[in-house]
């Protein structure tokens, strides 16, 4: 096997403001941002970097750092309120004209914005579904952009439009121009955001978490994609990420920042092996990643001997599961023939990609979608099967006070209008399993389980960090003490240091009230880190199940090896070893 070295400059401390060298093939240039909206602090507090042609420069960071604060100032998105002085000079030769000498684009007109955006810089968004018009083709979306800076006939706009559906990979360009984008998967709206991002030819693209909403594979993909672009195209990237994995596989260097300000900068492989500072080192020990080797017996193996004595929280039993059809077309079955089982206490892993039936599964669990065959059991009472026609809607009502749920974005799921108080107390008062005194004390009480201080209670969901909000919807998902609880991609968009911590919690917490859990996640080392077993599922189909530490570890099946290749280390060497093999 061919040995791969890799070696490169330490890290550095980022030093007070001060003139930076000039790198010559820069497209991007900054010098001394400062973004402030009046808070008492900037936004953005003297950052300086530049980005050259064909480089991928990651900037990292906890939210609040000001990582996309500085992507808006590139591209002239910053609201009105923002106070911003420094300078953003952007060039498409740097040899006729290098960026330094550039005006400076904090100074330009929304008129000379326009002439930037898409064709000197254009942004890729996190969230595709968002980017994307859900009432038009995706062809026609291309050619709107086109024409926005070309003068194109309709002959030409959809040929390009068409050649740069080919040029990310997307299968059959020519009918996919005429798909809407509900009809495409996860990764093909990455995949077109991207096409519309490169329209107008542009030699820097800003990929702001490019990949946090994708299933390993997809994610797999779409770094490859971003990886040929600069090498084939010589675009630059500013890639913006908590993923410290994905780092590692795309970043040439890597910008760390801190509470608005940068704290290390340097070369990828010398920041990883080598970090400046604590917090550096603190952020990537904070990452998890599967172990390497043969499976170490964990906390979950102590518990494999005692699991034929407990009872079962949750139990599918060969269920499939069916979405009636539209307008006269036949059903769709989400699920095949699954049967698996969640014993008190212990902790059960769903893996998949999307479309496998994740989702399905957690609801059809909940009551919430009946089962086409087989047999639904949660707390030892038949949800559906051959004899049933389900559970009337009080037994129902009953058997969700023992099960609680926590979703991926609790900003979407906490209540705008109610306090963090009201919040946890709702399913209390549902259920009336308190009220007066006891209601506020319990309150107090699991504000305090969830390391949150008291006076919390009084505050809004909008207040609160990321991390926080998470916390408060783990206190209201076990308000109510309940047996099982099902966690659908809880962490997927944290940081990686809020991730770590939330994980911790996640744990102690099922320690201590030894509740069960379903627990649904696309990141295969999170998964490790928490799970006792795991169910793979693929097409609605079980692939393979097993605990944790021989599915994950040591796979039997193809696609599980897959899933687990695709996903990228936090280590910059090994990741391109990986990629070299």
């Amino acid at each position: 096997m061919t040995e791969l070295i890799i070696s490169a400059p330490r890290a550095e401390r980022v030093d007070p403001p001060g003139p930076r060298p000039v790198r010559p093939d820069a497209v991007l240039r900054i010098d001394d941002l400062v973004v402030d909206f009046g808070t008492g602090r900037p936004a953005v507090d003297h950052v300086s970097f530049s980005v050259e042609r064909g480089e991928v420069l990651a900037l990292v960071g906890e939210s609040g750092s000001g990582k996309t604060v500085t992507a808006q100032a590139v591209l002239g998105l910053l609201p009105r309120s923002a106070r911003v002085t420094g300078s953003v000079r952007l060039t498409d030769d740097p040899s006729a004209r290098p960026a330094h000498e550039q005006p400076n684009l904090l100074g330009a007109t929304e008129r000379q914005w326009q002439g930037v955006r898409g064709t000197l810089a254009a942004m890729v968004f996190q969230e595709p579904q968002t980017a994307l018009n859900p009432v038009k083709t995706v062809g026609w979306q291309l050619t709107e952009a086109l024409r926005a800076h070309r003068r194109l006939g309709n002959a030409a706009a959809r040929a390009r439009a068409i050649e740069l559906l080919a040029l990310v990979g997307i299968p059959d360009p020519e009918q996919r121009a005429r798909s809407y984008p509900h009809q495409l998967s996860g990764g093909q709206k990455q995949r077109v955001v991207i096409a519309l991002a490169l329209a107008n030819d542009p030699v820097l693209l800003i990929a702001d978490e490019p990949t946090t909403a994708l299933d390993v594979t997809v994610q797999a993909e779409i770094l490859e994609l971003l990886d040929g672009l600069r090498r084939r195209l010589g675009t630059a990237i500013l890639l913006i990420t908590h993923n410290m994995g994905v780092v590692a596989d795309l970043a040439d260097r890597v910008l760390v920042m801190r509470q608005s300000r940068m704290v290390e900068r340097g070369e990828v492989v010398s920041l990883f092996s080598d970090p400046f500072t604590d917090y550096t080192r603190e952020l990537l020990a904070a990452v998890p990643r599967l172990p390497a080797g043969e499976p170490e017996a964990t906390a979950a193996a102590g518990r494999d001997a005692t699991r034929a004595t407990r009872t079962t929280a949750l139990s599918f039993d060969e269920v499939s599961i069916d979405y009636p059809g539209r307008l006269g077309r036949p059903s769709v079955r989400a699920l095949h023939d699954v049967t698996l089982a969640v014993p008190a206490g212990t902790v059960l892993g769903v893996v998949g990609e999307s479309g496998s039936g994740k989702t399905t599964l957690a609801r059809a669990a909940v009551g919430n979608l009946p089962a086409a065959l087989g047999r639904i059991a949660l707390a030892g009472t038949e949800l559906a099967g051959p004899e049933s026609a389900g559970v009337s809607g009080a037994e129902l009502r009953r058997l969700r006070g023992r099960l609680g749920v926590v979703h991926q974005d609790p900003a979407s799921t906490l209540d705008p209008l109610l306090t963090v108080g009201e919040s946890i107390a709702e399913p209390l008062l549902v259920h009336r399993a308190a009220s007066g005194a006891e209601l506020r004390a319990r309150v107090r009480q699991l504000l305090d389980e969830v390391a949150l201080p008291a006076e919390f209670d009084r505050r809004l969901p909008h207040e609160l960090s990321g991390g926080q909000r998470q916390r408060v919807a783990l206190a209201r998902a076990l308000a109510l003490r309940p047996e099982l609880l099902i966690a659908d991609e809880p962490t997927s968009a944290l940081d990686v240091s809020v991730q770590a911590r939330i994980l911790a919690l996640f744990r102690e917490l099922q320690a201590q009230h030894g509740f069960a859990c379903l627990f649904i996640s696309h990141d295969l080392a999170v998964v490790h880190e928490v799970s006792d077993e795991v169910v793979v599922l693929r097409n609605g189909r079980m692939v393979e199940t097993g605990p944790t530490r021989d599915v994950l570890l040591r796979p039997r099946e193809t696609y599980t090896r897959q899933l687990v290749r695709s996903l990228p280390v936090p280590d910059p060497v090994e990741q391109r070893v990986r990629r070299a093999r």
